[in-house]
């Protein structure tokens, strides 16, 4: 939705208005209803006036990807939470700079830049930033000063708080509990007995406490498997189908880890030990077929036909957490179903038990290879 001519308008980005779902929608939409992950045709009967563009994941990761490194030129630490969320920690540099003002200027280079709309909380821990985040939008700030968690949080609705899902909820409201303020007022143990291990927790971040610390988005973290093979091969049919295989095996961890891959790569080791290895930037992403598509891709790039293969590899990097307001693309909710039936029948019989067609057969004849994944 970065188009000047729809800035104040009603706005839905998503699919067909038959059987699209919303991806994301402006405030002037929001206030009849319509939300992320609404289907398309509910969402125009509350809201019929309003303007449909479609999204992709691509402008998605584009701009996530723009935003990231103007952050990490600037900030000391800083953690990449999913596509469109990040954590600054500045503890200490208010010995340097005001850390206010300096969040400040970060946000308006950001806007300036991208022209996209940014909010931002400064509080002491997360879980005070992400809510007062949500409190800032759109595109505004909020400053919580140290010691004023319990007075801010206090007004606003328990659900509110992240982790308290539909069940909780009215839960919370059945014990006549509606507001933080009244949350923080209940005593921890009764909120136990009702709610297990949960309700003390959520005593606590009624009161602002969090110890969560930000993982630094510099971390290597990525996720890969590699196959040496007994005898070396250079049969183009049997090498693409371990492609496929090791893509598979991977993309099914990541979504078990609830992480999207903004980059993949293919090694080829030959009998010499020559090692060559390539990468390419994608739209963020968790799913096979468009995973197994940009490793083939690469492969085909890197390989020197005819020539016998040693070792294949693919790894996925750039992982960030699968964003519940980023994931819902067009026709994407009916691949998201698919791939969660599949990887709940993957992890009721073995993983490899459904396979893409072409390899399925590739895979009963080659018992000679070994992982070292």
């Amino acid at each position: 939705m970065n188009d000047p001519s729809l800035v104040g308008k009603p706005v839905i980005v998503g699919g067909s208005k038959e059987r699209g779902v919303v991806s994301t929608c402006s405030y002037e939409t929001r206030v009849f209803g319509v939300h992320s992950g609404m289907p398309m045709a509910q969402a125009m009967k509350l809201c019929p006036h309003a303007i449909v563009v479609q999204g992709t994941r691509n402008d998605y990761s584009k701009y996530s990807r723009w935003v990231t490194d103007i952050i990490a030129a600037k900030a000391p630490l800083f953690e990449k939470a999913s596509i469109d969320e990040f954590y600054i920690d500045l503890t200490g540099m208010d010995r340097f700079f005001d850390p206010l003002q300096w969040t400040i200027d970060l946000r308006q280079e950001i806007i300036n830049e991208t022209k996209l709309p940014i909010s931002f909380a400064m509080a002491s821990n997360k879980l005070v930033a992400k809510i007062g985040t949500d409190f800032a939008k759109p595109n505004n700030y909020i400053f919580i000063e140290f010691g004023k968690e319990k007075e801010f949080l206090a007004p606003l609705r328990v659900n509110k708080i992240p982790g308290i899902g539909e069940k909780a909820f009215h839960t919370l409201l059945d014990l006549g509990i509606e507001t933080i303020g009244e949350l923080q007022n209940t005593n921890p143990v009764m909120l136990e007995q009702q709610l297990g291990k949960h309700g003390r927790d959520l005593w606590q971040r009624a009161h602002g406490i969090s110890f969560s610390e930000i993982h630094s988005f510099h971390e290597a973290k990525s996720i890969s498997s590699e196959n040496t093979f007994h005898e070396n091969r250079n049969d183009i049919e049997f090498l693409e189908s371990e492609i496929v295989r090791l893509t598979e095996k991977i993309a099914h961890e990541l979504r078990q880890d609830q992480k999207m891959a903004g980059c993949v790569s293919v090694k080829i080791r030959y009998p010499d030990f020559e090692t060559q290895q390539r990468q390419a930037t994608v739209p963020y992403t968790q799913y096979d077929d468009e995973l197994i598509y940009n490793a083939k891709e690469l492969f085909h790039q890197l390989y020197k036909k005819g020539k016998p293969v040693r070792l294949l590899g693919v790894k996925l990097s750039e992982l960030i957490d699968v964003s519940s307001q980023t994931n819902l693309f067009q026709d994407i909710q009916r691949k998201n179903d698919l791939y969660k039936a599949i990887d709940e029948v993957k992890g009721r019989f073995g993983k490899d038990l459904l396979t893409k067609g072409r390899n399925a057969n590739k895979r009963r004849n080659n018992d000679d290879l070994r992982d070292a994944s």
